[in-house]
């Protein structure tokens, strides 16, 4: 695993998402497990995504963005709540946040082989 950031367009502004360690952990302690948690959230095959599991995942990872900024620069970058989360989702799309998570998701797991 490593670490992976993307980004989503959004009133403007690029939102950067982080999927990590930290982010993993996150979900494990509200779904019990990674694989639980993507069940929920996979729109394959048409199926409805669950919406309160992709609002807390799609947060989790703005949030650990806006984390890993502000230790870097020192700054007090305010975290989104579910409700901010929910209004972001809405306005690019269901299918573009699912997407998006996915795509980071995905990245992540991708074998890495260091000093290959």
């Amino acid at each position: 695993m490593k670490e992976v950031s993307n980004t989503i367009n959004y009133r403007d502004k690029e939102l950067e998402l982080v999927f990590n360690l930290n982010v993993i952990e996150e979900i494990q302690n509200e779904y019990g497990t990674l694989d639980a948690w993507v069940s929920l959230v996979d729109a394959e095959d048409g199926k409805e995504p669950n919406i309160k599991a992709l609002k807390f995942g799609f947060m989790q990872m703005l949030n650990e963005a806006i984390e890993i900024e502000n230790e870097d620069n020192g700054t007090d970058k305010p975290l989104f709540n579910l409700k901010a989360v929910g209004r972001i989702i809405t306005e690019i799309g269901l299918k573009e946040a699912n997407n998006s998570i996915k795509d980071t998701f995905v990245a992540s797991t991708e074998t890495v082989e260091k000093n290959a």
